[in-house]
């Protein structure tokens, strides 16, 4: 199983701390660095928010190894066609090592504050089924697309220069009934986000069902997830980042919680069930140390 790091890029991310972080996960082993694409937080103090495409293109020119992506881009931000060209030219620049997660968007302040229409959510979902047709259409057609959707259109639009690969497309959600359908018939890469191992399990099981319906094999589609760690070196070091919380609270809700040998325990469930990727989110942007901690105690019993 693979493990990467989870940043949420608009808590307080500029290039210092952007800079750090990569190359951190560069140097210590972890497999990927993926980054949410928010301009503010829910609620409190804005803070400091790289743009997700100047960061991602930072990342594919100043690191080697690692993937890197968004989590998830929103559809609401960009015209979709502005998304996958950048997505293409990044990814090309990166010697192929981009991951383009899409997502419906749900943060409603964000929008109000810089003056984008913010929609119910049936529109925004639709507005995601036409992104995801136009994505794999220009990525995956040789010569000029077109396209007439309900929100979104094209024109004998063409990736110029095209695709080096077939670029990865990582759709995140948990929603059984419309986010893993859209899994089933777009996606390489279905990314859970803060679900229980049970949950997992049942929703897991049931993209197999809609995988085999659209004629693919469970296997076409890599199963990841993203959930909080909360990881201290040492029994001190984890009961001050607990605080009022307690570690078997947090655990059932799917977050991973402890010292080294407590995560390399839960994560291997993970891993027994058929999670092949796990996105950490990580808060504390500042705590390279932990990051570099966690790598040591954790990643030896994944990475291979």
């Amino acid at each position: 199983m693979q493990i990467g790091i989870m940043i949420e890029g608009q808590d307080g991310l500029n290039w210092t701390r952007w800079q750090r972080i990569l190359q951190t996960a560069e140097d210590s082993g972890y497999q990927c660095v993926f980054r949410s694409d928010h301009f503010t937080n829910a609620d409190g103090e804005d803070k400091d928010s790289l743009e997700l495409w100047l960061s991602l293109t930072y990342a594919a020119s100043h690191t080697q190894r690692i993937e890197f992506g968004s989590l998830v881009a929103p559809v609401t931000f960009r015209h979709p066609s502005m998304t996958v060209r950048m997505a293409s030219q990044v990814d090309a620049l990166s010697g192929g090592r981009l991951i383009l997660g899409l997502g419906a968007g749900w943060q409603e302040r964000e929008h109000r504050k810089f003056g984008i229409p913010f929609y119910d959510f049936p529109t925004r979902y639709a507005m995601l089924s036409d992104a995801l047709e136009m994505t794999d259409r220009l990525l995956h057609t040789e010569g000029p697309v077109s396209y007439q959707g309900k929100h979104f259109s094209l024109d004998e639009a063409q990736l110029m220069p095209p695709p080096t690969r077939r670029l990865p497309i990582l759709i995140g959600g948990n929603g059984p009934t419309r986010t893993l359908p859209l899994v089933a018939q777009y996606a390489d890469e279905w990314n859970a986000v803060f679900l229980s191992l049970d949950t997992w399990k049942e929703r897991t099981a049931l993209l197999d069902d809609l995988l085999k319906e659209q004629g693919r094999q469970p296997g076409e589609v890599k199963r990841s997830l993203m959930t909080q760690v909360v990881y201290g070196k040492d029994d001190a070091t984890l009961h001050a980042r607990l605080g009022d919380r307690k570690a078997e609270e947090l655990r059932e809700r799917g977050l991973i919680v402890g010292t080294g040998s407590a995560v390399v325990d839960q994560l291997s469930r993970w891993q027994e069930a058929g999670l092949q990727r796990v996105m950490l989110q990580w808060m504390a942007q500042d705590d390279i140390d932990g990051m570099e901690h966690m790598a040591q105690d954790v990643l030896s019993h994944f990475h291979k």
